[in-house]
């Protein structure tokens, strides 16, 4: 039987890397919480609950580490997966959005007809920060025509302001964890 840990456990699997990937960064890096498996499960558990009374129908994983996440909590609310890539990294016809990063920009595509209008999306990822790419991902969700039921996160870094943007644009933002600085 698996142990699961509360959201408040959740923080201590969490590895803060100081100075990465610059001096002043505290990198917050879920691999050791990803290692153990009950605050994985825990973790996955805490999402399905979140998500469950939205009723979508997609989960959209941001690239690459909502992967890990969205699966999971697709598997278990019976919803279809659609990645949000970076640019070049799906095959076919794809829907796409420039957004600034802190220094120049990116892009992130889906795949055309993967999410339609009437879908209800979920968003997932492991961290928000600035919010830079989630906005990037409502942008194309509400261009192709779903309804952005939400969006969850596993960490919020709430002094980075991204959840805050999210739901000045009217999106819904709930995370497992947060941590103060950068």
């Amino acid at each position: 039987m698996i142990d699961l840990k509360s959201p408040v456990d959740l923080k201590s699997l969490v590895r803060t890397i100081p100075d990465f990937p610059k001096p002043g960064i505290d990198f917050r890096d879920i691999s050791t919480l990803l290692a153990d498996g009950g605050g994985f499960a825990a973790a996955i558990t805490a999402m399905v609950e979140l998500a469950r009374p939205l009723d979508i129908d997609r989960i959209i994983a941001i690239d690459a580490r909502g992967f890990l996440f969205g699966a999971p909590v697709a598997v278990a609310l019976g919803a279809g997966i659609i990645p949000a890539r970076k640019k070049g990294k799906l095959p076919g016809a794809t829907l796409g959005v420039d957004y600034a990063l802190e220094y120049g920009t990116d892009r992130l595509e889906l795949h055309v007809g993967a999410v339609l209008p009437g879908h209800r999306a979920l968003i997932i990822d492991d961290l928000i920060a600035t919010g830079g790419t989630a906005m990037a991902c409502v942008s194309l969700l509400r261009e192709a025509g779903a309804e952005v039921a939400g969006a969850i996160f596993a960490i919020d870094l709430p002094d980075l302001g991204g959840a805050d943007r999210m739901r000045a644009a009217g999106v819904s933002v709930n995370s497992l964890m947060s941590f103060g600085g950068h």
